[in-house]
């Protein structure tokens, strides 16, 4: 009976705390003439760091679709998998608004009066409210579903896209969009679009049918500039197909912001040599920065991803680069002072070797348990001064 009550209590204390970072605005529209009401989640950290930056996503049918993708939001900026987002849900459900705000013409698929109203809406007045008002970074996300989901396409294909990244949830497209989309994907050549996709055989055949056709279509895209994602979904349902399809989009559009996956390195880093990693390395970053406002440190664990590259490639030249990088970020660590040392003893300068790696013992704190292994480096190269050769360890020994 404790325990029940411990995982209520816990449940309503998270709800709490959820709530509170989400305001209702009403919102007045002069394209559209009316008021709208919008979702809002901030998240917590808005308000404790005044510099930092977050990515904005706009979410269609918001009754749907906001609870969900905010959910997921928190949950990947908690396990360092995306960042921390602002969260803007359009409601469009209590007078069926939707469809006549993503509304089109059945000769020529663009929208009709009432649609481009509604585009103009989130393009001139939601986007620059948002921008003005808001710490926004330069990436921006939009989600649909359905009819909804035909509708973000049109800043898709304009000539200066509005958004980086685009969700498509069991996409309604109507008949010309998957051309218009098809050829927008090879004209795209500034900044990265990343486009998903969702399917299964829940969608009547209609609709099935046309967005395999766009999957045939995009799949064969050359364009690295544009990023594609299709997911098939044939054992699911609709409704369940959209907490399937959120996690699996936020995955792969903020791919960047994760740690070094083994697929990354396979795919990007394996064939690099040191200095090209170490530069893969501070780029991606650097971009994470850009992008996402995100001013993070580079993670230990993708140090240690391209720490074989270092090592083994063209006999440790740039293992002093690596360990300065190293120290820059973490200046309490020994890992930095190691590499350097090791660089050092590997060129036969035995005095600066040793002093980086007295250095980096130094750094241990108390009773730290690889304190005598770090001080076996230190040994190995008096030894070597003393004119007693020890052979040096091929693997890190700190």
């Amino acid at each position: 009976m404790n325990k029940v009550l411990v995982i209520i209590v816990i449940v309503v204390f998270s709800s709490t705390i959820y709530s509170q970072n989400i305001q209702t605005k009403k919102f007045n529209s002069i394209e559209l003439n009316n008021d709208r009401y919008l979702k809002v989640y901030i998240p917590p950290s808005y308000q404790a760091d005044s510099t930092k930056l977050y990515p904005l996503t706009i979410v269609l049918d918001a009754e749907y679709l906001f609870d969900v993708y905010v959910g997921n939001s928190i949950l990947f900026a908690n396990k360092e998998k995306a960042p921390e987002q602002i969260i803007v849900g359009i409601n469009q459900n209590y007078y069926n608004e939707r469809y006549e705000d993503c509304s089109y013409l059945e000769e020529n698929s663009f929208p009709t009066e009432q649609g481009e109203a509604f585009y103009r809406f989130i393009r001139g007045e939601l986007l620059d409210y948002f921008e003005e008002n808001y710490r926004v970074s330069p990436f921006k996300t939009i989600i649909g579903n359905t009819l909804t989901a035909n509708f973000i396409n049109y800043f898709l294909i304009e000539d200066y896209p509005a958004f980086n990244a685009y969700i498509n949830v069991n996409p309604y497209f109507a008949m010309d969009m998957p051309l218009m989309i098809q050829s927008k994907s090879q004209q795209v050549s500034d900044e990265n679009i990343y486009y998903y996709v969702s399917n299964g055989k829940y969608n009547l055949e209609k609709w099935n049918n046309v967005i395999t056709s766009i999957n045939d279509l995009l799949v064969t895209t050359t364009n690295p500039k544009f990023k594609y994602k299709y997911d098939l979904f044939d054992n699911s349902t609709k409704v369940a197909s959209i907490g399937q399809s959120i996690p699996s989009a936020m995955a792969f559009i903020f791919e960047l912001y994760s740690a070094i996956s083994k697929e990354e390195f396979e795919a990007n880093i394996k064939h690099l040599s040191p200095a090209d990693a170490i530069a893969y390395l501070e780029n991606k970053y650097i971009e994470i920065d850009y992008l996402f406002g995100s001013n993070l440190k580079i993670r230990e664990r993708d140090i240690f991803a391209i720490e074989p590259i270092i090592l083994d490639k063209e006999n440790g030249d740039y293992l002093k680069n690596f360990g300065d990088m190293i120290n820059k970020l973490y200046k309490e660590s020994p890992i930095g002072d190691y590499y350097i040392g090791r660089y050092y003893e590997t060129g036969n300068k035995l005095k600066l070797a040793l002093r980086y790696y007295k250095s980096g013992y130094m750094k241990l704190p108390e009773g730290d348990p690889n304190a005598d292994g770090y001080y076996e480096n230190i040994e190995r190269v008096l030894k070597k001064r003393d004119g007693t050769f020890i052979e040096m360890p091929n693997e890190n020994e700190n």
